[in-house]
């Protein structure tokens, strides 16, 4: 099927740049140069991949970022003016799958989706063998159901559940949980994992108090199925 891609991007010479490159993969492109009536069309339309300008006129990328993974785990990758490692760090923490510092090269961009697409579909075929009368897991729509009820998981949270249940008891380190997890690891804080966990766990104990993520001091966690 034919990727489509929704591009928000306020500056036309740098989108019209971008257009040009991705259609030539043989991807769509729907260009705005708002992010709120980009936010609409992502709400009524299907979209398979988000690029998106912090520097809006409208709004900050980073706040429609938040709004967007509130109700969308689509894959995001933020173009951004600053080659700041604080705004990267924020930027990759509230939900973006990569990002790419202006000037950048087309050619890199694509690299880049097709390397977020891959881990995506790596990440969504994990498992198999956990749909159980406890874990239900529906890879193309990334959701992953506790005692039948579905779980309202971030991005990052659903790749790390996904991983420990393709290898249940198996003790994980940080380090291992923030490689399968996140597309640049060496940008983000291993007490990231230890946020993410926490959530994770009130998530899952809201449904059923018996405690799955099984802490291992010094060394990481491992799930109990």
């Amino acid at each position: 099927m034919l990727k489509k891609i929704l591009l928000v991007e306020d500056d036309e010479a740098i989108a019209q740049t971008l257009i040009f490159s991705l259609e030539r993969e043989g991807w769509q492109v729907q260009w705005f140069n708002l992010g709120l009536p980009a936010l609409e069309h992502l709400n009524t339309h299907d979209i398979d991949f988000i690029i998106l300008d912090v520097g809006l006129p409208d709004t900050n990328g980073f706040d429609l970022c938040r709004l967007i993974r509130q109700q969308h785990q689509t894959p995001l990758l933020f173009l951004t003016a600053r080659n700041d490692e604080i705004e990267r760090i924020i930027g990759l923490e509230i939900g973006a799958d990569d990002y790419c510092a202006k000037p950048f090269s087309p050619r890199e961009l694509v690299s880049r989706i097709r390397v977020i697409w891959r881990r995506v579909e790596s990440t969504g075929s994990v498992i198999s063998s956990q749909n159980t009368g406890v874990w239900h897991h529906q890879p193309q729509k990334m959701q992953i159901s506790y005692h039948g009820q579905l779980l309202n998981l971030t991005r990052y949270e659903y790749r790390m559940l996904a991983v420990l249940l393709k290898h249940p008891e198996q003790v994980f380190s940080r380090t291992q949980l923030m490689q399968a997890a996140w597309e640049h690891p060496d940008h983000s804080l291993e007490r990231t994992i230890d946020t993410h966990i926490k959530s994770l766990r009130q998530k899952l104990n809201t449904i059923h108090e018996k405690e799955v993520i099984v802490t291992h001091r010094g060394v990481g966690y491992s799930l109990l199925v």
